[in-house]
């Protein structure tokens, strides 16, 4: 497994947007993932809970960390123990919402 240097673990992304039905999303995670050096863990794939939740499904992520708004996560994340929570975020929104 590759490590990222002196850090000796893959990195945490959060993805906001990328939610079901999205092109882009997949694209950032694949893009993000490809050396084995980050991993998806946490997402506000959209702006409803509810299809926030089932589009963490789609990328394997509990749904107990898919969020509802990019607020939401960056809270919830903040509470987690350093070494569980987001490294960085991909915003995976369309061009207009960034």
């Amino acid at each position: 497994m590759a490590t990222n240097g002196e850090l000796g673990r893959k990195l945490r992304m959060g993805i906001v947007g990328g939610g079901q039905d999205s092109f882009i999303g997949r694209v950032h995670v694949t893009a993000a993932v490809l050396d084995n050096r980050a991993t998806l863990v946490a997402g506000a794939f959209s702006s409803d809970a509810a299809r926030s939740k089932a589009s963490a499904a789609d990328y394997d992520v509990p749904a107990n960390r898919a969020y509802g708004s990019y607020q939401e996560m960056f809270d919830a994340e903040r509470k987690l123990p350093e070494g569980e929570r987001i490294d960085f975020v991909s915003v995976a929104t369309p061009n207009h919402m960034h």
